[in-house]
């Protein structure tokens, strides 16, 4: 009896491939929090960006953002002002935290994977700390498999946390794809070997994204929803 069971879950899981979701932008509506945190921290050190240079760089790994903030504006900071200034940056956005919303469909799009017998998995360049306040507003529960920043060596656009995602999933990483919201995602997912999915819903345009190497790209999680066909998930029998 377990072993149709079994069967019959490993039957209604090759329905579709496994996706495995960015965060911020892709399911959460919070990048243009996190660029006004990143331009508050960076004024109080001196650093003046625009926000849109600030947004093109949303979606890398924190070190990897301030290494860059650092190399464009022409300053040397030590480990101890680097740490100090992604503080300021954490501090900034715990601020802008309430301002916070879900994207449209993203709760829905997540009850549709389970229903169906999707295999899912987050994986966000953000620390668990705060990651967990978004993640509780889509109400994900502890069966969910998330990786955050301060479970991998390097997050994106370095390939680490999706294919910890689908190393804890028990899956092949080709037989995922990643969804995301930024040119960093999709570099990520190139670099993971496996498609890349857009969405517009973080800001990137299309074009950015299909030169990145999306291989669809969709309006927001809504949109994606009605289009899950073309990736080929289908309903489970």
């Amino acid at each position: 009896m377990a072993n149709e069971r079994s069967k019959e879950r490993t039957k209604k899981s090759r329905q579709g491939p496994t996706l495995l979701f960015d965060l911020d932008g892709t399911l959460i509506d919070s990048v243009y929090q996190h660029i006004l945190a990143w331009r508050e921290a960076l004024e109080q050190v001196g650093m003046l960006f625009s926000n849109a240079a600030i947004h093109r760089r949303i979606g890398m790994s924190g070190d990897l953002i301030v290494r860059s903030f650092v190399r464009d504006s022409g300053r040397k900071l030590n480990p101890k002002e680097i740490e100090y200034l992604k503080k300021l940056h954490a501090d900034a956005y715990k601020k802008r935290e309430g301002e916070i919303r879900l994207l449209p469909g993203a709760h829905d799009l997540l009850s549709v994977l389970s229903r169906e017998s999707i295999p899912t998995a987050i994986g966000t360049s953000s620390k668990r700390e705060d990651a967990q306040a978004p993640l509780d507003m889509l109400g994900v529960s502890r069966g969910i498999t998330v990786v955050t920043a301060d479970e991998v060596a390097n997050a994106k656009p370095a390939p680490d946390l999706f294919l910890t995602c689908a190393e804890r999933l028990g899956v092949d990483i080709k037989d995922c794809m990643v969804v995301g919201d930024s040119t960093w995602d999709i570099l990520a997912a190139q670099r993971a070997r496996t498609l890349g999915v857009g969405l517009l819903s973080g800001g990137f345009s299309e074009d950015e994204l299909l030169r990145a190497g999306a291989y669809r790209v969709y309006r927001d999680p809504a949109d994606l929803i009605t289009h899950l066909d073309e990736l080929g998930v289908q309903p489970a029998e």
